[in-house]
């Protein structure tokens, strides 16, 4: 998107010549020949960078400054100075300029400070929002599971992070719908733009499109600035929209029309803007019969399920509960300095009973809590704030495969991170070597680690 300058300087041949090279490199600019004159066209031409002289009649150039950080404190200046006004330059970056330029101008140096003042404004901007980047140990950033279904989305995920389509993410609260939209955004070739999480459900209708589009400084009463919308701050990213049944027919017109047209305008202004936004949206509801209700636009459905994904309830995919739990585990033992390394069968168990409504978001809670409690290297079932769950016998029948799964890949676990010492790893398991190589024949693990491979711990 063209970034707009402010070219401030009451010698008309330096800010003209200013001008040429700085639309030559693709800026939008306006001009001012002092600083009351910069400040009104402020105060109705919205600006990504001011270049502004010290010296000049009716306004200088450090009270424009400060009237300028006042109405937009995120747009960055860079004062023009002659050599005998360095000491004025040096004051003015104390107080909140980027940067300076001494004149004679050379205009490599103006093209190289503004491009990185321009820089730094985006990153400042961005930062307001950016949320934790992937995670350097997972390469779909957290999403854990072996099942069928999570290994069908993981593929669509390698396939979606290649384009750009818009992607519609169903399934029940807690599943995880944010941690996919990660993923197919931190996959792809725009992982180093931002990625921008809003909750449509929390943001007042009255003030939808200001948070989405943006707003001027007097568009409505409580708008003292200028205000970059989530479209701009995401621009060349993902932005994700969560519960985004939640968005009245007024606001779900405007989020279409920015959709097809890649044009915004922010609230109280006249100037369009291009953004090239990815949107992944979620939603827990049914949109389709939301649509044959009339509370949501059939055409802006269409525009956002390009692809749809459906992440199942954790109750359909209780095989994942043991490696989810290994991995709740491991980061809540780092982040409270404990070693818990393990869990008992009977505390395995509870949880595979269980029913899970809150899904993968509630056993985070139950194992961050148990963690706190747990006093040794084990979690044990008096940890858990449930007691084991009654159930039929064909479930029971397939808890009982999920729970040998689990004990096997925790043995293997040990194995490896003991280097295939059998006393430490029985140690480590509490129960006698004998009974270690008994199960190690049982459940075909092998004893010693493969040809050519280093005995060390399991990576997580």
């Amino acid at each position: 998107m063209s970034k707009t300058i402010l070219i401030v300087e009451d010698e008309a041949m330096l800010r003209e010549s200013l001008a040429e090279l700085l639309t030559e490199e693709g800026y939008q600019i306006v001009q001012a020949g002092n600083g009351r004159q910069a400040y009104d066209l402020a105060l109705v031409q919205p600006v990504d960078l001011v270049l502004t002289d010290v010296r000049m009649p009716e306004m200088d150039g450090i009270t424009l400054l400060g009237r300028l950080q006042q109405l937009m404190p995120e747009t960055p200046v860079i004062l023009l100075t002659a050599f005998g006004t360095v000491e004025d330059a040096v004051s003015a970056m104390r107080a909140g300029a980027r940067d300076y330029l001494l004149k004679p101008v050379q205009f490599d140096d103006v093209l190289l400070k503004v491009q990185r003042a321009l820089e730094h404004e985006q990153i400042v901007r961005t930062s307001r929002v950016m949320t934790e980047q992937l995670s350097a140990d997972s390469v779909f950033h957290n999403l854990v599971g072996r099942a069928q279904s999570m290994l069908t989305l993981f593929e669509m995920v390698r396939k979606l992070s290649a384009v750009k389509s818009n992607v519609l993410v169903t399934g029940e609260s807690g599943t995880g719908k944010e941690l996919l939209a990660r993923a197919i955004h931190y996959n792809g070739p725009a992982r180093d733009k931002p990625f921008v999480a809003i909750n449509c459900g929390a943001i007042p209708d009255n003030l939808a499109e200001s948070e989405l589009f943006g707003h001027r400084r007097g568009a409505f009463t409580s708008a003292d600035r200028d205000r970059t919308g989530y479209f701009e701050v995401a621009d060349g990213g993902t932005l994700f929209l969560d519960e985004i049944s939640t968005f009245p027919m007024t606001v779900q017109s405007s989020l279409l029309r920015a959709l097809e047209t890649k044009v915004i305008i922010p609230v109280g202004d006249t100037r369009p803007r291009t953004v090239d936004v990815r949107i992944i949206a979620a939603s827990n509801c049914k949109l389709e019969e939301m649509v044959s209700a009339g509370e949501f636009r059939e055409d802006l459905l269409y525009r956002l399920k390009v692809v749809t994904l459906e992440l199942p309830p954790l109750r359909r995919r209780k095989e994942d509960i043991p490696l989810l739990v290994q991995h709740f585990l491991d980061k809540y033992s780092r982040e409270m300095n404990k070693h818990v390394s393990g869990i008992s069968n009977a505390a395995m168990r509870a949880l595979l009973n269980h029913s899970w409504p809150g899904n993968i978001r509630e056993l985070e809670n139950v194992i961050e809590r148990a963690v706190i409690f747990v006093e040794d290297d084990q979690l044990n079932v008096e940890h858990l704030p449930f007691e084991a769950e009654d159930t039929g016998d064909e479930t029971g029948e397939a808890l009982k495969d999920a729970l040998r799964q689990f004990e096997r890949q925790h043995i293997i676990y040990s194995l490896r991170r003991h280097k295939y010492d059998k006393a430490e790893t029985a140690k480590h398991l509490k129960i006698g070597v004998s009974s270690l190589y008994r199960k190690l024949d049982e459940m075909n693990i092998p004893k010693d680690p493969p040809e050519g491979s280093e005995a060390g711990p399991a990576e997580s």
